[in-house]
């Protein structure tokens, strides 16, 4: 395994690090390429890899009657896959699928313990992680639950776009109607209403954000709601 170059992370959570506390733990991570729709883990099965999304979006999925499954978590650059190891806990509570190809950084499970064990600063910032997806946890069931479909697409869409860090991102509806738990028709229809009103476009799998600002508004107050957690447990912009 080739170390990383002493470069600034493009993770935030690393970036968040004291310099000799980021340099340490990069020194043993490996970059990654992460393809759509690849399973980082299974849900029930033990932690190899701990992961550091850097330009990639995964999905923590929980799965339902087997083939079906519903999205309750979302992370990008802003997060860390494998949360649940400051617990003390090594098996993962939720499928992870790979929503948006892109680079991360991954580390072998012994040696990220090693490194958690060492860095109190590592230690206080997955703490403060964990608090904000906790919260993220509790946001989406309440959301699933009593808002429409139209509302919760465009959430989900705000959610990607900031990960994605780009106007236009790869997903398809079968994709969307597996992680919102709706039939596909229900996507269809809410993203037709969105097209309709000139907030995004769609064609063939690729989404475009053409009216932030118009997003926001059709969305449910959830995603403001968990974007302001982030903001104020983590101090980033």
């Amino acid at each position: 395994m080739s170390p990383i170059p002493a470069v600034p992370a493009a993770n935030r959570l690393l970036a968040a690090l004291p310099y000799l506390d980021r340099q340490h733990l990069l020194a043993h991570c490996e970059p990654v390429d992460l393809a759509f729709a690849e399973v980082l883990y299974l849900a029930g099965a033990r932690i190899p890899h701990v992961y550091f999304p850097t330009g990639s979006i995964i999905s923590l999925v929980t799965p339902v009657d087997g083939d079906s499954g519903l999205e309750v978590g979302l992370i990008g650059n802003e997060g860390i896959l494998g949360i649940t190891l400051i617990l003390g806990v090594d098996i993962a509570p939720f499928q992870a699928l790979v929503q948006g190809a892109g680079p991360a950084l991954r580390i072998r499970l012994p040696l990220f313990l090693q490194e958690l064990e060492r860095s109190k600063p590592l230690q206080l910032e997955l703490k403060r992680y964990l608090y904000v997806s906790m919260s993220q946890l509790a946001q989406t069931a309440a959301c699933n639950r009593f808002h429409l479909v139209e509302s919760r697409l465009a959430r989900w869409l705000l959610m990607t776009h900031d990960r994605a860090h780009a106007d236009t991102f790869h997903v398809t509806h079968i994709f969307l109607a597996y992680i919102l738990g709706v039939r596909r028709v229900g996507i269809t229809k809410a993203a037709l209403s969105l097209q309709e009103k000139k907030l995004i476009s769609y064609r063939r799998g690729d989404i475009t954000i053409l009216d932030r600002a118009g997003l926001e508004a059709a969305a449910c107050a959830c995603y403001q709601t968990e974007k302001a957690t982030y903001d104020r447990i983590l101090g980033c912009e």
